[in-house]
């Protein structure tokens, strides 16, 4: 089959899907709780549905009143019965791939269970989606002229019993359909290999020869396979290796600290970024238009949404609600349901919704990882937007960073210290934190008061860190490509003191 009938034929099925996509646009409630009854139902022989009830569970509030809101570390053993062989623990169908999630530090991983249905109703599904939403919003796109440029991760056999782990990049890869195959780039056999380094290397060798029109991938992760490429070619700018090049779909990490790097490597206007939120246990979001910072929920992936609204999450208060009661603006951890066995389960992600006609999100961080030592509520949303404000005024680009708390002792007010390193230094130093704390300030009131006359919280405090402090550290755990990312905010010391001290070497 040529490339253009084959652009024309997908093109075709990609736009048809987008007209099903409208019915749970449209009766968001009732495709949610089509989701929930037809998980309970397909799971009530289970040894986790026999013991919630299933069977005759007939309502959301039976549901909520029966099954528990857990954290990884409650179904763990379970988890652990299934990497060994066990079926029928939570989910009917055999579980034979487990996402080894990347998180940012824990030295213990987690194994997420990805099924059958789970890969095709949800994360293959998603893949097409994300197309189709594309195509419908650009008509004229030539993306299946040319292959997807992919970042992905490794696998590993977990002993055995013929059960697998790997970055959830690796279990797509290593199953993804023909269709997708043929259309990306680098080959299976350099996306999975396991030594970041060489994989680099080989990822440049196969993708110049390419005709390379869209990337796929983690922003930083992507940047320095970008960097890499323009280095082996001599290019001051990736349009003249990839001339048909004309859309980034990214996601994993927060865009705005690396968007104007991104800029000076797709000098083009017309040039398209669309992003995504998918993670080990589902995929969940995607920007249904274009120049849009949104993502349309997609609710018929097989996963059941709840939330617990930040301000009373951990607290005696701490509420669920479902889709259908959630407000615009507040932010709220994510509890989903899903096809591949996970109930009630805390992901420790959060989001704010911008819409509930059709429903829209922007994610804001992470349940853990921000700061409120002192009542602050810093969320991570709050410091890539005093971030990025810094770097405009003071022309600084970042490539990574963490922050953390400095603790009042005696009469010593607190602070925040953060460690910044940076591909283009600050023209002012003093300038630059004077802008992020006003803009941190400007965007969060809780920050504001404390903040205010320094009652509470002194100036920031940061620090330059040296070439390759984060990539070092992530070599150090053998964290190095994939979906791994860096604690950007925590309300306790121990990944800034790690850092510092590394920063001194």
């Amino acid at each position: 089959m040529s490339i253009p009938l084959f652009n024309s034929i997908a093109s075709w099925f990609l736009k048809k899907r987008f007209h099903q996509m409208e019915l749970f646009m449209k009766y968001p409630s009732e495709v949610q709780t089509e989701v929930l009854t037809h998980l309970m139902s397909v799971a009530k022989e289970t040894e986790f549905g026999k013991a919630h009830g299933f069977s005759d569970m007939g309502s959301y509030t039976a549901f909520t009143e029966r099954v528990p809101i857990v954290r990884y570390e409650d179904i763990e053993p379970m988890i652990e019965r299934a990497r060994k062989g066990e079926h029928n623990i939570f989910w009917p169908t055999p579980i034979k791939w487990f996402a080894k999630s990347s998180g940012t530090t824990n030295a213990k991983s987690k194994f997420i269970p990805v099924s059958t249905e789970s890969l095709e109703d949800c994360h293959f599904k998603a893949g097409k989606d994300m197309l189709s939403l594309y195509f419908n919003n650009n008509e004229d796109s030539k993306l299946f002229t040319g292959k997807s440029l992919r970042l992905g991760g490794s696998k590993e056999l977990y002993q055995d019993n013929n059960t697998f782990f790997g970055d959830l990049s690796a279990i797509i890869i290593d199953n993804m359909p023909f269709w997708a195959e043929m259309s990306s780039t680098p080959s299976n056999k350099v996306s999975l290999m396991s030594e970041w380094e060489s994989k680099l290397a080989a990822i440049v060798e196969e993708t110049i020869k390419e005709d390379v029109t869209s990337l796929a991938g983690v922003p930083s992760w992507m940047l320095v396979l970008l960097n890499e490429v323009l280095e082996k070619t001599g290019k001051s700018h990736l349009f003249e290796i990839w001339e048909n090049l004309e859309v980034y779909f990214h996601g994993g990490v927060s865009f705005n600290p690396y968007r104007e790097q991104y800029q000076k490597l797709l000098p083009r206007k017309s040039f398209r970024y669309y992003e995504i939120y998918n993670a080990s246990e589902g995929f969940f979001a995607i920007q249904d238009r274009n120049n849009s910072d949104e993502l349309l929920l997609m609710l018929d992936y097989g996963i059941f949404y709840e939330f617990i609204p930040m301000d009373v999450f951990g607290t005696p208060n701490e509420k669920v609600i479902p889709l259908w009661e959630v407000e615009l603006d507040k932010n709220y951890a994510i509890v989903i349901t899903t096809n591949a066995g996970l109930w009630r389960y805390l992901i420790g992600d959060t989001v704010r919704f911008t819409s509930t006609s059709p429903y829209r999100i922007k994610v804001t961080g992470r349940t853990k990882h921000h700061i409120n030592v002192f009542g602050e509520e810093l969320i991570i949303e709050n410091a890539e937007e005093a971030l990025q404000a810094a770097c405009k005024k003071t022309g600084a680009e970042i490539i990574d960073y963490t922050a953390g708390p400095i603790f009042m002792q005696g009469k010593e007010k607190g602070a925040h210290e953060w460690l910044i390193e940076f591909r283009k230094v600050p023209t002012n130093q003093t300038e630059f934190v004077e802008v992020m704390d006003a803009t941190l300030k400007k965007l969060n009131s809780d920050y504001e008061a404390k903040r205010y006359n320094n009652i509470t919280l002194n100036m920031p405090t940061v620090h330059v860190a040296r070439k390759n402090l984060f990539y070092d550290w992530l070599k150090k755990y053998d964290k190095l490509g994939g979906q791994h990312k860096i604690p950007r905010l925590s309300s306790n010391r121990h990944y800034l003191e790690e850092l510092l001290q590394m920063n001194k070497e």
